[in-house]
């Protein structure tokens, strides 16, 4: 089910219709008459009324707090139309501007049966060179349309400046923290209510119709010939806020009927503000012979609104054209004029490219395609390296091991040949000192009055010996027995009997004789 948003703006007045269409049934959720102009001017008021004029000493901030409206607030354009579509995911809906005068522009082309080959393009072009001859006006080909009037001849319309509409929706976007809604067409609200009329209508097709859309401010008047658009009057600068009497609609409808070339009129069909019996009753008045009538919505189930609404549904005709016309337009059964400008697409555009940049995207393609080949060949390669540096990681692992164990045995290997020379130097020393030990005990042994107290040894293998005898002679034939210097004999008494102290040098290694 599509959502469809159709906002008319004509002068200050906005009118807004949300239209569903399930299966065959069309449905209008929600309608609103707003004032945006206003509403805008009495925000931009509300700012400029601060003044500083005629303040004295100190200017609090306090005392202006609360005059600037808030943003999205009710006191704005943007306010009123959150509040009036409150309750809706705009998100998934879609908005249609219609636009009239002067925001439109109508030019009659006459100039289609000189054209040989009749081909849109051709005549699109034709009509924008007669445009800029006539005009003055430079209407790029992509904002203009075009529609075949009765008789054969071709109304050009385009949009020329600012479309209030479009801001009004943008700036909504922005006030919900969205940057754009999508707005797929911009509708000519002329257009999509002669459709209307003429589909909902039952004329013959040599009748002539007229479709009076009366508004607050502006009136329309749009002529047919058949089902056929045949002329479309200037916009009346009368309304129901300034209308005195119906006399002036009817000057105006002879003057356009003069205008348009047609002969009579058959058929009035009212619509807008005002379709009271006042009015009915003064155009079978002027017009006796044609059948007056009212636009009727019958077919549109308008059961959501509330009996004061239901009263006044014909006051949103045109936004309701204007969804009834998208529609068929989207089911195939009319093709329509289509006045969205061409920065509106470009911002609603997925990929904000120019239509030449369109030519690079076939070698995006394929440079994407060979870079992303390319990155998987490469992270293909980069794991099987990965998985060999981790098989030769665990491999050098091993080797260190068995490296670090070939250096352990063969720091064993170096360390036994020192070891080795240290027990056979130690085996040495202990065979010299137990020669030694064993020619001093040899001596000793028969010799009761001797003894050794101490017996030190330096790195010269001297030997230096201390000790005691009774007889001093005993102590001469030790010293000449060991081949020793006798360094010195003391005499010290023992107790009750003579001993004397004695100090020897020898060379334990010169030292192997025996005891005589």
């Amino acid at each position: 089910m599509k959502t469809l948003v159709c906002i008319y703006c004509e002068g200050n007045d906005t009118k807004l219709a949300v239209v569903t269409k399930e299966k065959k049934q069309y449905r209008l959720i929600r309608v609103s008459d707003l004032d945006l102009v206003s509403a805008r001017q009495a925000t931009v008021e509300s700012f400029s009324a601060i003044s500083l004029e005629g303040m004295s000493g100190d200017i609090s901030l306090g005392d202006i707090s609360g005059t600037e409206p808030a943003v999205g607030s009710a006191a704005s354009g943007e306010g009123l139309l959150t509040s009036a579509l409150n309750g809706l995911n705009l998100n998934d809906c879609e908005f249609i501007p219609a636009i009239t005068e002067p925001a439109v522009h109508y030019h009659v082309f006459e100039g289609a049966k000189e054209l040989k080959d009749n081909k849109s393009a051709k005549l699109v072009q034709a009509m924008v060179d007669e445009i800029q001859k006539s005009k003055n006006i430079a209407v790029p080909k992509s904002n203009l349309g075009y529609k075949e009037l009765a008789g054969g001849q071709h109304i050009a319309v385009f949009a020329d400046g600012e479309i209030h509409c479009i801001e009004n929706i943008n700036s909504l976007a922005r006030a919900n923290g969205r940057r754009y809604y999508r707005i797929p067409s911009v509708k000519c609200a002329d257009l999509s209510l002669a459709y209307y009329a003429a589909a909902k209508k039952k004329f013959f097709p040599d009748d002539y119709s007229l479709v009076v859309y009366i508004g607050k401010e502006y009136s329309k008047l749009i002529f047919l010939q058949g089902k056929e658009l045949k002329h479309i009057g200037a916009t009346l600068d009368i309304g129901t806020l300034n209308l005195h009497t119906y006399d002036v609609y009817f000057s105006k409808i002879l003057l356009e009927m003069e205008n348009g070339g047609i002969p009579r009129i058959d058929n009035v069909v009212i619509c807008g503000e005002d379709e009271s019996e006042n009015l009915v009753l003064s155009f079978y008045g002027t017009f006796p012979e044609a059948n007056v009538s009212k636009l009727d919505f019958k077919d549109l189930d308008i059961s959501q609104l509330d009996d004061e609404l239901k009263e006044k549904v014909s006051s949103f005709s045109v936004p309701i054209a204007v969804a009834y016309e998208y529609f068929s337009e989207l089911e195939g059964r009319y093709k329509g004029i289509n006045l969205l400008p061409q920065y509106v697409r470009e911002d609603q555009k997925f990929f904000q490219f120019a239509w030449y940049s369109l030519l690079i995207l076939p070698l995006l393609f394929f440079l994407t395609f060979f870079f992303t080949k390319t990155a998987l060949v490469n992270n293909k390669e980069i794991n099987r390296l990965d998985k060999s540096i981790n098989e030769l990681t665990l491999v050098q692992q091993r080797n260190q091991k068995i490296i670090d164990e070939i250096k352990h045995q063969q720091s064993r290997i170096d360390n036994f040949g020192s070891t080795q020379a240290i027990l056979d130097s130690a085996s040495k020393g202990a065979e010299v000192w137990g020669n030694v030990s064993q020619k001093m005990a040899d001596f000793i042994m028969g010799r009761k009055g001797m003894w050794i107290t101490g017996i030190q040894s330096d790195q010269k293998n001297q030997v230096t010996v201390n000790g005691y005898s009774l007889t001093r002679g005993v102590i001469t034939a030790f010293s000449d027995y060991n081949e020793a210097i006798l360094r010195s004999i003391t005499y010290e008494p023992l107790r009750e009997k003579n001993a004397y102290k004695f100090t020897m040098n020898f060379n334990m290694l010169q030292n192997t004789g025996k005891v005589k």
